[in-house]
């Protein structure tokens, strides 16, 4: 291999293990914080956002910009053992990585298509990631000398040499023990919105000056009755939408303490806006082809009295694998809904109604939030969600 293209070869590497660590870092923040606004995010179309929170985003439950890091990181390893290796395994290098950008290759050119074609989103770290693997392919074809039917033996010989070497063994050591650590990183956020998030508090500067910004925004009328609460949150939903799961379970604390303070001062109401074209022609590129079905079965659970708390509960925690029939199964089986086939139409109109409503309330995306008249897209960090319903319960209790 000429200096030239190990020297582009390295480049490429390095380029792809930058950007999938980027992305690896947005992914997490945005799982461990429903509020996180990326830098890549510029609007509905140019947004990470938009792809990492999608179907296409993870890989049985692992972030797909991981399993890049972890790619770009092998093949990393694969060009410091060469380097500190010997002759052989220099000679072989532009071979190896040839054979794994090849497979890479395959995996963009997938991704690629679920982000433009079928999501209608792109996604600028997961381009740079794409050229990067394009250029690998493109390099390591043009450098390698020998005949890809000869990889595999080579590449166990190879092996065989590094095994006893200690240098092979620190990189390959320190390769496991990487993807190890990241792996725990990334179940971090996971583990800790399970159960919620933890208490917080603002401090007195932070306090009044959300109450000031607060105070100033303005206030749209509901059609909603507040059943004699002082203050009214209703949530513009989407059970497929990974932020709805995490407001889900970080506001539940903040209702429960209310509710034992001050017993049906705060109302909750939760209003149907799936991200599904099926049953929202204001999402025509909504891609939780689940969620139209998943809110008529929470509707018609509710109708017969069952338990909604643990359907949505059923749904949320399998948003990501959700489908039309694992949502009438769960119908069924979670909810005790027997004639969900009869009654979706019905539903389906319903849930029209609350879609023409957020419409009419400026809702765009899930989950928003109208508090007491101030609408909330995206939601608000535990302490000033806290720290709003406090507020507006004094306000009332002032206008009493």
């Amino acid at each position: 291999m000429t200096a030239a293209a190990h020297r582009l070869i390295t480049v490429f590497v390095l380029v792809g293990l930058g950007a999938s660590a980027a992305s690896t870092y947005v992914h997490a923040q945005l799982l461990g914080d429903p509020t996180y606004v990326s830098f890549c995010d510029v609007n509905d179309t140019v947004s990470c956002t938009q792809v990492y929170l999608s179907r296409y985003g993870s890989m049985a439950g692992i972030p797909v910009a991981y399993l890049g890091l972890v790619w770009f990181a092998f093949a990393g390893a694969l060009i410091l053992a060469a380097r500190l290796g010997s002759a052989k395994l220099r000679e072989h290098l532009p071979a190896y990585l040839f054979a794994l950008s090849t497979v890479g290759l395959a995996v963009v050119l997938y991704l690629g298509y679920a982000s433009f074609a079928v999501l209608g989103a792109v996604c600028m770290l997961c381009v740079t990631v794409y050229v990067a693997v394009v250029g690998l392919f493109v390099v390591s074809g043009a450098a390698a000398s020998i005949p890809m039917s000869q990889v595999p033996g080579r590449a166990l010989a190879d092996l065989r040499s590094l095994s006893s070497s200690p240098v092979g063994l620190g990189i390959a050591a320190a390769l496991v023990v990487a993807s190890g650590l990241g792996a725990a990183w990334l179940g971090e956020p996971t583990a800790q919105s399970s159960v919620g998030a933890p208490a917080a508090t603002l401090s007195p500067v932070e306090e009044e000056e959300f109450i000031r910004w607060w105070s100033a925004q303005p206030r749209v009328e509901l059609p909603i009755e507040a059943d004699g609460a002082a203050v009214l949150v209703v949530k513009f939903n989407d059970y497929m939408c990974p932020p709805c799961r995490q407001t889900y379970l970080n506001y539940r604390p903040v209702f429960a303490k209310y509710e034992a303070e001050r017993p049906g001062a705060v109302k909750l109401v939760t209003k149907h806006y799936p991200l599904d074209p099926e049953c929202n022609s204001t999402a025509p590129n909504g891609v939780h082809y689940a969620s139209c079905e998943a809110a008529a079965a929470v509707l018609l659970a509710g109708r017969d009295g069952a338990d909604v708390e643990a359907l949505e509960g059923w749904f949320f925690d399998r948003q990501a694998t959700l489908s039309p029939t694992s949502v009438q199964a769960a119908a069924r089986d979670v909810g005790g809904v027997e004639d969900f086939e009869a009654e979706y139409p019905a539903m389906l109109d319903q849930i029209r109604e609350d879609i023409a409503l957020g419409v009419s309330l400026g809702v765009e995306a899930t989950p928003t939030f109208v508090i007491n008249g101030v609408r909330v897209t995206g939601g608000l960090t535990v302490p000033y969600f806290d720290a709003a319903i406090a507020y507006e319960l004094e306000r009332a209790a002032e206008t009493q």
